[in-house]
Protein backbone atom coordinates (compact mmCIF):
# COMPACT_ATOMS: atom_id res chain seq x y z
CA UNK A 1 0.00 0.00 0.00
CA UNK A 2 1.40 3.59 -1.05
CA UNK A 3 1.14 6.56 0.93
CA UNK A 4 -1.66 7.76 -0.55
CA UNK A 5 -3.34 4.39 1.21
CA UNK A 6 -3.78 2.66 -2.79
CA UNK A 7 -3.23 -1.23 -3.49
CA UNK A 8 0.22 -1.63 -5.18
CA UNK A 9 1.42 -4.23 -6.05
CA UNK A 10 -0.50 -7.71 -8.43
CA UNK A 11 -3.44 -6.66 -6.15
CA UNK A 12 -6.49 -5.66 -7.86
CA UNK A 13 -9.83 -4.10 -5.80
CA UNK A 14 -12.67 -4.67 -7.86
CA UNK A 15 -15.46 -1.62 -7.40
CA UNK A 16 -18.77 -3.11 -8.27
CA UNK A 17 -22.01 -0.51 -8.53
CA UNK A 18 -24.85 -0.94 -9.42
CA UNK A 19 -26.54 1.88 -11.48
CA UNK A 20 -30.57 2.91 -10.82
CA UNK A 21 -30.72 2.78 -14.76
CA UNK A 22 -30.07 -1.14 -14.88
CA UNK A 23 -32.17 -1.91 -11.89
CA UNK A 24 -35.24 -0.60 -13.65
CA UNK A 25 -33.92 -2.37 -16.66
CA UNK A 26 -34.20 -5.36 -14.44
CA UNK A 27 -37.77 -4.84 -13.27
CA UNK A 28 -38.93 -3.98 -17.05
CA UNK A 29 -37.67 -7.04 -18.06
CA UNK A 30 -39.51 -8.74 -15.39
CA UNK A 31 -42.94 -6.88 -16.22
CA UNK A 32 -42.21 -8.17 -19.57
CA UNK A 33 -41.47 -11.68 -18.64
CA UNK A 34 -44.81 -12.05 -16.69
CA UNK A 35 -46.92 -10.76 -19.63
CA UNK A 36 -47.94 -7.14 -17.24
CA UNK A 37 -46.40 -5.33 -20.21
CA UNK A 38 -47.73 -7.14 -23.48
CA UNK A 39 -46.70 -7.05 -27.25
CA UNK A 40 -47.83 -3.66 -28.60
CA UNK A 41 -48.34 -2.33 -25.20
CA UNK A 42 -47.24 1.27 -24.85
CA UNK A 43 -44.86 1.98 -22.24
CA UNK A 44 -46.23 4.65 -20.04
CA UNK A 45 -43.22 6.28 -18.42
CA UNK A 46 -45.23 8.73 -15.97
CA UNK A 47 -47.12 5.35 -14.73
CA UNK A 48 -44.18 3.20 -14.43
CA UNK A 49 -42.23 6.47 -12.42
CA UNK A 50 -44.99 6.68 -10.24
CA UNK A 51 -45.21 2.73 -9.46
CA UNK A 52 -41.29 2.55 -9.51
CA UNK A 53 -40.86 5.67 -7.44
CA UNK A 54 -37.85 7.42 -10.12
CA UNK A 55 -37.47 10.32 -11.94
CA UNK A 56 -38.08 10.21 -15.69
CA UNK A 57 -34.04 10.10 -16.33
CA UNK A 58 -33.46 6.29 -15.19
CA UNK A 59 -36.71 5.05 -16.59
CA UNK A 60 -35.18 6.52 -20.30
CA UNK A 61 -31.96 5.18 -19.72
CA UNK A 62 -33.61 2.13 -18.84
CA UNK A 63 -35.91 1.91 -21.96
CA UNK A 64 -32.96 2.47 -24.09
CA UNK A 65 -31.65 -0.68 -22.66
CA UNK A 66 -34.42 -2.66 -23.49
CA UNK A 67 -34.72 -1.35 -26.88
CA UNK A 68 -31.06 -2.13 -27.74
CA UNK A 69 -32.13 -5.86 -26.90
CA UNK A 70 -34.98 -6.01 -28.65
CA UNK A 71 -37.70 -6.18 -26.22
CA UNK A 72 -39.15 -2.51 -26.99
CA UNK A 73 -39.24 -0.53 -30.07
CA UNK A 74 -38.41 3.45 -29.89
CA UNK A 75 -41.38 5.05 -31.71
CA UNK A 76 -41.17 8.72 -32.94
CA UNK A 77 -41.73 11.75 -30.87
CA UNK A 78 -43.94 8.81 -29.27
CA UNK A 79 -42.16 7.05 -26.75
CA UNK A 80 -41.93 3.36 -26.47
CA UNK A 81 -44.06 -0.06 -26.99
CA UNK A 82 -43.16 -3.56 -26.58
CA UNK A 83 -42.25 -5.48 -29.37
CA UNK A 84 -44.14 -8.30 -31.31
CA UNK A 85 -42.78 -11.24 -32.96
CA UNK A 86 -42.56 -11.85 -37.00
CA UNK A 87 -42.76 -15.30 -38.33
CA UNK A 88 -38.73 -14.96 -39.09
CA UNK A 89 -37.98 -13.88 -35.55
CA UNK A 90 -39.60 -16.34 -34.05
CA UNK A 91 -38.47 -18.97 -36.20
CA UNK A 92 -34.65 -18.05 -35.24
CA UNK A 93 -35.60 -17.54 -31.29
CA UNK A 94 -37.50 -20.49 -31.28
CA UNK A 95 -34.92 -22.71 -33.16
CA UNK A 96 -32.40 -21.50 -30.43
CA UNK A 97 -34.51 -22.14 -27.37
CA UNK A 98 -35.31 -25.47 -28.76
CA UNK A 99 -31.53 -26.30 -29.03
CA UNK A 100 -31.18 -25.03 -25.40
CA UNK A 101 -33.83 -27.24 -23.87
CA UNK A 102 -32.68 -30.14 -26.23
CA UNK A 103 -29.55 -29.60 -24.74
CA UNK A 104 -30.94 -29.20 -21.44
CA UNK A 105 -33.16 -32.50 -21.59
CA UNK A 106 -29.82 -34.41 -22.34
CA UNK A 107 -27.43 -33.01 -19.78
CA UNK A 108 -30.57 -33.53 -16.64
CA UNK A 109 -30.84 -36.91 -18.06
CA UNK A 110 -26.98 -37.62 -17.02
CA UNK A 111 -26.64 -35.08 -14.30
CA UNK A 112 -30.20 -34.57 -12.38
CA UNK A 113 -30.12 -35.85 -9.01
CA UNK A 114 -33.17 -38.23 -7.72
CA UNK A 115 -34.30 -35.12 -5.45
CA UNK A 116 -34.30 -32.91 -8.61
CA UNK A 117 -36.36 -35.59 -10.79
CA UNK A 118 -38.83 -35.99 -8.42
CA UNK A 119 -39.21 -32.01 -7.66
CA UNK A 120 -40.12 -32.34 -11.32
CA UNK A 121 -42.65 -35.16 -11.30
CA UNK A 122 -44.35 -33.37 -8.77
CA UNK A 123 -44.66 -30.16 -10.47
CA UNK A 124 -45.82 -32.31 -13.09
CA UNK A 125 -48.45 -34.08 -11.32
CA UNK A 126 -49.42 -30.41 -10.07
CA UNK A 127 -49.57 -29.35 -13.69
CA UNK A 128 -51.75 -32.46 -15.05
CA UNK A 129 -54.27 -31.45 -11.84
CA UNK A 130 -54.63 -27.84 -13.63
CA UNK A 131 -55.38 -30.41 -17.10
CA UNK A 132 -58.02 -32.35 -15.40
CA UNK A 133 -59.72 -29.46 -14.43
CA UNK A 134 -59.05 -27.36 -17.56
CA UNK A 135 -57.82 -24.42 -15.35
CA UNK A 136 -55.53 -23.17 -18.33
CA UNK A 137 -53.80 -20.02 -17.13
CA UNK A 138 -52.27 -22.15 -13.83
CA UNK A 139 -51.58 -25.53 -16.28
CA UNK A 140 -49.36 -23.10 -18.68
CA UNK A 141 -48.11 -21.19 -15.33
CA UNK A 142 -46.78 -24.85 -13.86
CA UNK A 143 -45.40 -25.38 -17.58
CA UNK A 144 -43.18 -22.63 -17.40
CA UNK A 145 -41.43 -23.70 -13.73
CA UNK A 146 -40.77 -27.06 -15.23
CA UNK A 147 -39.07 -26.17 -18.00
CA UNK A 148 -36.46 -23.85 -16.08
CA UNK A 149 -36.48 -26.60 -13.70
CA UNK A 150 -35.26 -29.07 -16.14
CA UNK A 151 -32.55 -26.54 -17.29
CA UNK A 152 -31.49 -26.16 -13.83
CA UNK A 153 -31.41 -29.84 -13.73
CA UNK A 154 -28.66 -29.76 -16.47
CA UNK A 155 -26.44 -28.57 -14.18
CA UNK A 156 -24.44 -26.08 -16.75
CA UNK A 157 -24.29 -22.47 -15.50
CA UNK A 158 -23.44 -21.33 -19.04
CA UNK A 159 -26.75 -23.00 -20.63
CA UNK A 160 -28.68 -21.75 -17.82
CA UNK A 161 -27.55 -18.31 -18.43
CA UNK A 162 -28.16 -18.43 -22.42
CA UNK A 163 -31.56 -19.62 -21.89
CA UNK A 164 -32.48 -16.88 -19.52
CA UNK A 165 -31.17 -14.26 -22.36
CA UNK A 166 -32.93 -15.68 -24.66
CA UNK A 167 -36.27 -16.58 -23.27
CA UNK A 168 -37.21 -13.73 -21.78
CA UNK A 169 -38.92 -11.93 -24.82
CA UNK A 170 -41.33 -14.76 -25.54
CA UNK A 171 -41.67 -16.40 -21.73
CA UNK A 172 -44.95 -15.02 -21.49
CA UNK A 173 -45.71 -15.43 -25.19
CA UNK A 174 -44.78 -19.23 -24.46
CA UNK A 175 -46.78 -19.87 -22.06
CA UNK A 176 -49.90 -17.96 -22.28
CA UNK A 177 -50.83 -18.11 -26.03
CA UNK A 178 -54.36 -19.59 -26.22
CA UNK A 179 -54.27 -23.57 -27.68
CA UNK A 180 -56.71 -25.60 -29.40
CA UNK A 181 -57.49 -28.94 -27.34
CA UNK A 182 -56.01 -30.97 -29.08
CA UNK A 183 -52.44 -28.88 -28.56
CA UNK A 184 -53.50 -28.42 -24.88
CA UNK A 185 -54.06 -31.93 -24.72
CA UNK A 186 -50.38 -32.52 -27.04
CA UNK A 187 -48.91 -30.53 -24.31
CA UNK A 188 -49.66 -32.91 -21.10
CA UNK A 189 -48.94 -35.72 -22.58
CA UNK A 190 -45.74 -34.53 -24.11
CA UNK A 191 -44.72 -33.66 -20.28
CA UNK A 192 -45.97 -36.76 -18.54
CA UNK A 193 -42.91 -38.36 -21.11
CA UNK A 194 -40.82 -35.90 -19.93
CA UNK A 195 -40.71 -37.35 -16.34
CA UNK A 196 -40.98 -41.08 -17.62
CA UNK A 197 -38.02 -40.59 -19.88
CA UNK A 198 -35.98 -38.95 -16.96
CA UNK A 199 -36.41 -41.28 -14.71
CA UNK A 200 -35.38 -43.73 -17.43
CA UNK A 201 -32.16 -41.46 -18.11
CA UNK A 202 -33.33 -42.00 -21.58
CA UNK A 203 -31.17 -38.91 -22.94
CA UNK A 204 -31.85 -39.26 -26.63
CA UNK A 205 -35.27 -39.56 -26.61
CA UNK A 206 -35.77 -36.74 -24.21
CA UNK A 207 -33.39 -34.49 -26.34
CA UNK A 208 -35.13 -35.45 -29.46
CA UNK A 209 -38.73 -35.04 -27.54
CA UNK A 210 -37.62 -31.62 -25.55
CA UNK A 211 -36.82 -30.05 -29.15
CA UNK A 212 -40.09 -31.07 -30.89
CA UNK A 213 -41.85 -29.90 -27.82
CA UNK A 214 -40.75 -26.09 -28.28
CA UNK A 215 -40.83 -26.30 -31.89
CA UNK A 216 -44.73 -26.83 -31.31
CA UNK A 217 -45.15 -23.55 -29.86
CA UNK A 218 -44.58 -21.33 -32.79
CA UNK A 219 -47.92 -21.21 -34.67
CA UNK A 220 -49.76 -21.32 -30.87
CA UNK A 221 -47.42 -17.69 -30.44
CA UNK A 222 -47.55 -16.46 -33.93
CA UNK A 223 -51.29 -16.71 -34.07
CA UNK A 224 -51.67 -14.97 -30.82
CA UNK A 225 -49.19 -12.28 -30.64
CA UNK A 226 -47.36 -12.01 -34.05
CA UNK A 227 -47.17 -8.76 -35.94
CA UNK A 228 -50.28 -7.77 -37.49
CA UNK A 229 -48.62 -8.15 -40.87
CA UNK A 230 -47.98 -11.50 -40.26
CA UNK A 231 -51.38 -12.63 -38.59
CA UNK A 232 -52.96 -10.74 -42.06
Amino acid sequence: MNRMGMMTGNTEVGIQRRYLHDEVADRLRELIRSGQLKPHQHINELELCARFGISRTPMREAIKILATEGLLELLPNRGAHVTSVSQDELDEIMEVIAGIEATAGDLACRNASEGEIDAIAAMTDEMLATFDRRDEAGFFAINWRIHEAIVRAAHNSRLTALYATFTVRIQHMRYSAGRTSTQWQRAADEHRRMVALLRARDCETLCRLMRDHARASKPVILATYGDEHERG
